[in-house]
């Protein structure tokens, strides 16, 4: 029989964290973005929701401020900026392009492109924060829905077909039905475009599958996972300090699979082009094994990566 100092138990894994800093970074950004919009209209003493203030006196408009627009197209200090898979809507709509539409999409491509492109959806995209606190609710309802229920690359030829519709059609398709714009436009414009289209992937959300619209439908999700294949920060992984007690795939907003490389020892940093700069599985994880560092993308795979193994 051995003695108390010499009886041993399995080690539990630690605790989850408690630090929560890239999640409260990441409301501000999130809440910011939404508050952005709205104050131009604010400022020239218009409301939201596509009101205006009654009286005789003319208003200001606000588009002579230095900031105005929205996610799809907006104007700051006299500089243009187009959403990039908007234009390419537009371009395929009109089969016609203007140089123009070129340049006013570089800085949105440069600024993603640099970062990684599915940083939008992560940290800007008003519907992932709608969806996060439908997460809560489902939660705190106990109602269990499916997971990966749709692979997630089908937002890539969602995309696609977007586009080849769009032709079709000769109308921007997703910009006419893009719960972005119900949440974005809606608030400073009134819109109500988009508007049948959140209700459903609430619905879906909440009752069907988990995350099912961001991972695996949104097309503009899928024009960013494309671009996410660039971009010089990436979630890195410390081998040495990780316990593989997968807390960071339970949270991961994009797809639990795409850590899967890095904790199979195949991968540094996580490659996907899907992963959002999020900084949940940061936040999750109790032994801080995982972090955000500059990637240059010839450093990103290892010699010994499995055969077979995907890292769109």
């Amino acid at each position: 029989m051995s003695s108390p100092s010499q009886a041993t138990t399995t080690k539990s894994p630690p605790p989850p964290s408690s630090r929560q800093r890239w999640l409260i970074a990441r409301r501000c950004v999130q809440i910011s973005s939404l508050v952005l919009f709205a104050i131009p209209m604010l400022l020239a003493g218009w409301t939201l929701l596509g009101g205006t203030v009654g009286g005789v006196i003319p208003l200001t408009t606000p588009a002579v401020l230095p900031f105005y627009g929205s996610l799809s197209s907006s104007s700051i200090a006299g500089v243009d900026l187009l959403d990039p898979f908007a234009v390419l809507q537009l371009v395929a709509a009109s089969k016609d392009f203007a140089f123009e539409w070129l340049l006013y999409t570089l800085p949105v491509l440069l600024v993603y492109g640099l970062i990684r492109g599915r940083v939008f959806c992560g940290w800007v995209c008003p519907v992932n924060l709608v969806l996060e606190g439908v997460d809560f609710v489902r939660q705190k309802l106990k109602i269990e829905v499916k997971e990966g229920t749709v692979p997630r690359r089908a937002k890539i030829y969602v995309a696609l077909a977007v586009l080849a519709i769009s032709a079709v059609i000769s109308i921007p398709l997703f910009e006419a039905f893009s719960p972005i714009n119900a949440i974005n436009k809606g608030l400073v414009f009134g819109s109500t475009a988009g508007l049948v289209t959140l209700g459903a992937i609430i619905v879906a959300e909440l009752f069907w599958s988990h995350r099912v619209w961001c991972r695996s439908l949104c097309p503009l999700g899928g024009f960013y996972e494309v671009l996410g294949r660039v971009g010089v920060l990436s979630v890195r992984l410390d081998e040495a300090a990780c316990t593989h007690c997968d807390r960071c795939k339970a949270t991961c907003l994009a797809d639990p699979e795409i850590l899967d490389p890095v904790l199979q020892g195949g991968e540094s940093v996580v490659r996907a082009g899907d992963c959002m700069l999020c900084g949940a599985c940061i936040d999750a994880c109790p032994t801080h094994a995982l972090c955000v560092r500059p990637t240059l993308p010839v450093s990103y795979a290892r010699s010994h990566k499995p055969s077979g193994q995907s890292d769109t």
